[in-house]
């Protein structure tokens, strides 16, 4: 009974087994294997379209290469494309059964029909398996002088595989040379493809020189350049950003050829030829050539402004860099640049820097009135840069500070919170800058001193009230009411201002300001807990016990001109940059060897960010000493800084 039972579990156990396996068998990979495997071709074809799906979903279909290797042998280009594709992808983990599609390539690589050929040499050369790089050299050469341009263009591409693989290959092969001579093809698009090659062959090989832009192919390129794709007209003028004309007549004849690019509708081509035009117009010394190549810029400039967002905003922090070096070259074309309802809020912020950099004496009145709408928005940093914008226009132009200031104070005058805060700010900014000139408009901030709460803004209401106390009739109570809350502050410069402007206030109205003075010494150094506020506190105290006079000297002497801080760049940085116009870098507005390993590398620049920013501050530390000497508190004229960034490539 009991061996009957053994036997009937057993039976049982061997039917799942089977079931088991019958199910494994039918599998999508089985399913795939028998289909590659089928006499029927319209079934194979789909069976390899569904491998290339899976493949390209990340499932794992690598143990089919041998099924789908035996399809190769097809006149269907779409099955010919699909199965290279599947070699390229499987052909690292596949090295030895990647040699058994080697025949194939090289029968294709002579097939009657250029795309089969073009695809077997591509295919070949993007496998990246040593093997097979033995029986890609005289394919390869073949190609090269293929009748076909495409052929042709495509074998100059694996040229620069090859050598990515095996420079001792390329070289011995003559492949290099062959590339050089394809730069005298009759093709443009040939032309285009050899010099990326070569471009790309020379950052292979640091140092070794294998190939230097000469006299004799600059004119070769410029012919070309007009027959080119736009990405082949970028690979050409990126070429010739690396030559150096030798003569002014050749740099003249060079600019001419290149300005009609600027009339392409592709932005990088644009950008690219400014940058050469504004390399080469260096060795240009005729005015008019060079008024005239300025002017030819303006408009396909500006038309940037007419593309999608993000165009725009490389377009406008190129154009930053490019009215650094010509600053008057947009002046009047200011309108261009008023930010629209739809813009976002990067492209506006760019957009203002640009109206404030092109601005002149002639164009403030148009401007100040479009910056006072900006101020009415809700964007509350938009508000604080285009108060801040007026400010600076103010501060730099003498004949528009009484335009500014009215805009100002009609804008302090609308009571809202952060608009006055921005505005009190800037206007202490501007009274530095003309003393005793506006001094009319102090009564009118002190009518808002219950709105103001920030610290930046309380300081400067303060520092306004102390240094006008003779024009404002309540002073005593104004300050009285600060120095009630003296101790809760918790802003170093509010106490200190509170302090400074006691002691002005005594000086300047003794008999009323007496007790005020003694209240705010008393409270700073027995009460305070800051020893900055203590310690001038207690200078003040002992000059006005000793000497009034020389407190009188210290407190109230005339205070230099506020000066606007340089927005441009060193002179140094400014040429890097605009030498990588229309890339990432002139973007970040950081060179390109800061954030490019293999740039970095090859200028000493240490791949930590860290040590990258120190490095790149070292470059602008003309600017930014100059800077530090002539801060300007509360207007912003320095460049937002963008995160260190380190791209490998």
């Amino acid at each position: 009974m009991m061996n009957a039972t053994i036997q009937t579990n057993l039976a049982h156990l061997q039917i799942v087994k089977q079931k088991i396996l019958a199910a494994l068998r039918k599998g999508e990979n089985y399913e795939l294997k028998t289909e590659l495997n089928s006499e029927y071709k319209e079934r194979r074809k789909e069976a390899v379209r569904r491998v290339i799906a899976n493949m390209t979903v990340g499932k794992d279909v690598s143990g089919l290469f041998t099924d789908v290797l035996k399809n190769m042998h097809t006149d269907d280009l779409e099955i010919k494309k699909l199965i290279y594709l599947y070699l390229i992808n499987y052909a690292k983990t596949q090295p030895d059964l990647v040699i058994l599609a080697v025949n194939t390539f090289v029968k294709d690589a002579e097939d009657t029909n250029p795309l089969i050929r073009a695809l077997a040499i591509r295919t070949m050369g993007c496998l990246h398996v040593q093997e097979v790089l033995d029986h890609l050299s005289d394919p390869l050469r073949k190609c090269l002088k293929d009748p076909s341009p495409y052929v042709r263009k495509t074998a100059v591409i694996c040229v620069a595989k090859v050598y990515n693989l095996s420079p001792a290959v390329a070289e011995e092969n003559g492949f290099v040379e062959d590339v050089r001579r394809a730069l005298s093809d009759a093709n443009p698009m040939v032309i285009s493809n050899a010099v990326t090659v070569l471009t790309e062959i020379n950052e292979m090989a640091p140092g070794q020189n294998v190939w230097r832009l000469d006299k004799g192919t600059v004119p070769v390129l410029l012919a070309a350049i007009n027959e080119c794709v736009e990405w082949g007209q970028i690979a050409i003028l990126e070429a010739l950003s690396d030559y150096t004309p030798q003569t002014e007549k050749e740099a003249e004849s060079i600019c001419e050829r290149l300005l009609p690019r600027l009339q392409h509708a592709n932005g990088s081509v644009v950008l690219t030829t400014v940058r050469l035009l504004l390399k080469y117009e260096k060795h240009v010394h005729r005015a008019d050539l060079l008024s005239q190549f300025t002017k030819k810029m303006v408009p396909p400039l500006i038309t940037l402004l007419s593309s999608e967002p993000e165009i725009q905003y490389v377009a406008l922090r190129n154009i930053n860099l490019v009215l650094q070096r010509h600053p008057k070259m947009l002046s009047k074309e200011i309108r261009v640049f008023f930010c629209k309802y739809n813009d976002p809020i990067y492209v506006k912020y760019e957009k203002l820097d640009v109206l404030v950099r092109i601005c002149s004496e002639r164009n403030t009145e148009p401007l100040l009135s479009e910056l006072k709408e900006y101020a009415r928005e809700v964007d509350v940093d938009f508000v604080r840069r285009a108060i801040q914008a007026i400010g600076r226009l103010a501060i730099r132009y003498e004949s528009s500070a009484d335009k500014a200031v009215k805009v100002l104070v009609e804008l302090l005058q609308l009571k809202v919170n952060s608009v006055v805060q921005d505005v009190v700010v800037v206007l202490r900014d501007v009274f530095r800058r003309y003393p005793q000139t506006f001094a009319d408009v102090v009564p009118t901030i002190c009518e808002h001193i219950d709105l103001v709460n920030e610290p930046d803004a309380k300081a400067a209401l303060i520092w306004i009230l102390g240094e006008y106390s003779e024009h404002i009739s309540n002073i005593g109570s104004l300050l009285g009411a600060s120095l009630e809350s003296f101790l809760e502050e918790e802003d170093e410069g509010v106490q200190l201002a509170l302090v400074n402007s006691a002691v002005k206030f005594f000086l300047k109205r003794p008999q009323q300001g007496q007790a005020l003075v003694l209240k705010a010494l008393q409270t700073a150094t027995e009460k305070c807990a800051n020893p900055d506020v203590r310690d001038r506190a207690y200078i003040y105290w002992r000059l006005l016990s000793a000497d009034p006079n020389a407190a009188r000297a210290v407190a109230l002497v005339e205070m230099p001109p506020v000066e606007l801080e340089s927005a441009s760049l060193s002179t140094a940085l400014l040429e890097e940059l605009i030498a990588e116009l229309g890339s990432v870098a002139s973007v970040l507005q950081k060179p390109a060897r800061l954030f490019v390993y293999k740039k970095a590398d090859k200028a000493g620049v240490p791949r930590d960010s860290e040590l990258a920013s120190a490095g790149f501050d070292s470059v602008e530390s003309g600017a930014a000493s100059a800077g530090d000497s002539g801060a300007t508190g509360g207007i912003d004229t320095s460049n937002e800084g963008e995160p260190e960034l380190l791209i490998s490539f």
